[in-house]
């Protein structure tokens, strides 16, 4: 283990050496190559950016799509309570003795526990569907994120200039453009 580490630290020295050798040597030139490197290296963070905030995007999308179903199923099930309670006092109302009126109420509760029933399972469709996008949406951002990493660094494509209409340039962009 020790005969392992003084080895890996020889390596690292011998490295460093070559690579001070090299700057007092050639300064321009390495140099040069650090910032063609950097630069390739900072380019290549763009496909993992992105695909992180469209990743964002998406999330967004399918917790607003999730809360927005279950608001709309809230107010269902307010206004199926509503309903149930108003047709149990008109029952109510209506009945001629107290035997008609627990009839009637029980009769009411087969319905009131399948609304309930109903109710409960698309809450939990919802639920399981949000959850499938959610899940769907690390997947591919966790896949991109270890494909970027996992891979070599993605090669860097030169930008394909799209056609530009023409627009009137201040001088001073003009100027900037040109240089």
């Amino acid at each position: 283990m020790i005969a392992h580490i003084n080895e890996s630290g020889s390596v690292r020295r011998r490295d460093l050496a070559e690579q001070f050798r090299r700057l007092r040597d050639e300064p321009i030139e390495t140099m040069r190559e650090v910032a063609v490197s950097s630069a390739d290296g900072i380019k290549s963070l763009k496909t993992p950016v992105r695909s992180f905030a469209h990743s964002g995007v998406k999330l967004a999308t399918v917790s607003q799509n999730a809360v927005q179903n279950l608001i709309e199923l809230e107010s269902e099930v307010i206004t199926s309570a509503l309903t149930a309670v108003a047709m149990r006092l008109e029952r109510a109302a209506q009945a001629e003795n107290v035997f008609d009126l627990v009839l009637d109420q029980a009769e009411m509760l087969g319905a009131t526990r399948d609304r309930i029933v109903d109710h409960a399972t698309r809450a939990v469709e919802i639920v399981k569907v949000s959850g499938r996008d959610l899940r769907d949406v690390a997947r591919h951002a966790y896949e991109v994120a270890i494909k970027a990493t996992g891979d070599k660094a993605p090669g860097v494509k030169k930008a394909r200039r799209k056609a530009k209409r023409a627009v009137r340039k201040t001088t001073a962009r003009a100027r900037k453009a040109a240089a």
